[in-house]
């Protein structure tokens, strides 16, 4: 395939998924990657370099990755006269299967309300996974951060989230008022004059679809167990189906059964004990994961509880700056760090890699290259526990430590050479 910009690597091969859905990765992997805006500029070379040495660590000449840069954003802009948001980028990423990429920004005076939030749905990426983890040298308000060690799967096709509401005292509010009281006999609107109005839209094969890819994921994985999270108990025909569904999934798909408890249902494994299907009203989840995260592993919830419950688990171990992400579907992989571009600190090369170096760690443990990734895992954990840090780390460290703790301020540059050192 002709690009008009981007350049296809020489000797790299895409990765091809087979008639069964597996995917085969090749040794010498062709991965699109964006470099991003702001800080993007300087966390995905950071990245890269710590992925680069860490591969051929661990396998001398018998593996690397061949990037190949694609555009979005402030640089794609540039490049396309204007279109921060090219098709051939899209078609690229399809052909190559994964790709990884920095923060974006959003256009003023229109466009895209967010290049994230439009890659996913041009995309149909309709699982975004956080991976949280603790790591217990950095500062956190939990005693144990490291008991928390939790992957949640969130639904990204719909839910309030769809962005189908109306503003208070417009026409079109007006006309959906009228219609739900006059039509549908909606009686419980309190406050019927000025009122916006949102769908909640929780469908059938979009919950089925995101407990399947989380039911497989948690096998695979060799999970403990899958927690459904949902506020069924007041939301009866959106979160409530969603739950419904869910089990019923499980059960006629992968062969669950009941467990023991009534409550929860079991899927049977060989030599090696059952994944256990749990489910927890939302509020509730948001409690039992402060008081006992170290109970939940997999977890799979709606679009907005998602959204809650991952910031929430980001903000128990050290912030969006140490978390990782991925949007995914059944044909493609795209992984990016949480944070935002940072502007303020643009060009200083002052920025955190960790999301981005945490989101490549993901990338290679989806293509199951994991002696690579556990290697920077470990050597991540070993820079902060020297307390090597860039300075929004040493900051929070100052701030709960006092001057007891003295710590290293780096570079970005500087601090992925040091995670380096420690392979």
């Amino acid at each position: 395939m002709a690009y008009q910009h981007i350049k296809i690597p020489e000797h790299g091969k895409n990765i091809t998924i087979d008639a069964k859905g597996q995917w085969h990765v090749p040794v010498n992997p062709i991965i699109a990657y964006i470099n991003g805006d702001g800080v993007g500029q300087e966390v995905t070379p950071a990245m890269q370099h710590v992925v680069n040495n860490a591969i051929e660590h661990c396998y001398g000449n018998a593996r690397k990755i061949h990037w190949m840069q694609v555009y979005n954003g402030e640089q794609a802009a540039k490049l396309y006269d204007g279109d921060w948001f090219p098709q051939e980028t899209i078609n690229a990423v399809r052909a190559c299967k994964i790709a990884i990429k920095g923060p974006l920004t959003t256009p003023l005076g229109g466009g895209f309300r967010s290049l994230n939030v439009a890659l996913r749905h041009e995309m149909d990426l309709f699982v975004n996974m956080r991976t949280i983890k603790g790591f217990s040298a950095l500062p956190s308000p939990l005693k144990n951060p490291f008991l928390t060690n939790i992957t949640v799967l969130r639904d990204s096709s719909e839910d309030v989230y769809s962005g189908i509401e109306w503003q208070a005292g417009s026409i079109e509010s007006e006309k959906m008022l009228d219609f739900l009281c006059e039509e549908m006999g909606v009686t419980r609107l309190r406050f019927s004059q000025e009122c916006g109005i949102g769908i909640k839209n929780i469908s059938k094969e979009g919950s089925e679809r995101l407990v399947r890819y989380a039911i497989n994921y948690a096998l695979k994985n060799n999970s403990e167990s899958l927690t459904l999270v949902h506020k069924g108990n007041v939301l009866k025909f959106t979160d409530g189906a969603f739950k419904r569904w869910g089990f019923s999934l499980a059960q006629n798909e992968f062969n669950a059964t009941a467990h023991e408890n009534g409550r929860w249902l079991e899927i049977p494994r060989v030599n090696k004990p059952s994944l256990i299907i749990k489910e927890v009203i939302a509020d509730n989840m948001l409690q039992q994961c402060l008081m006992n995260p170290e109970q939940f592993d997999v977890v799979a919830t709606t679009n907005q509880n998602g959204d809650f419950l991952a910031d929430m688990l980001s903000a128990q171990v050290g912030g969006v700056g140490i978390m990782p992400a991925a949007n995914l579907n059944n044909d493609v992989a795209f992984f990016e760090p949480t944070h935002g571009t940072f502007e303020r600190i643009a060009g200083q090369n002052k920025a955190n890699p960790s999301s981005s170096i945490l989101s490549a760690v993901l990338m290679l443990k989806f293509m199951r290259w994991n002696e690579s990734a556990l290697l920077i895992e470990n050597a991540l954990e070993s820079a902060f526990k020297n307390a090597d840090l860039t300075f929004d780390l040493a900051q929070a460290r100052q701030g709960v430590a006092g001057n007891a703790h003295n710590s290293t301020t780096l570079s970005c540059t500087d601090f992925a050479q040091k995670v380096i050192e420690h392979f």
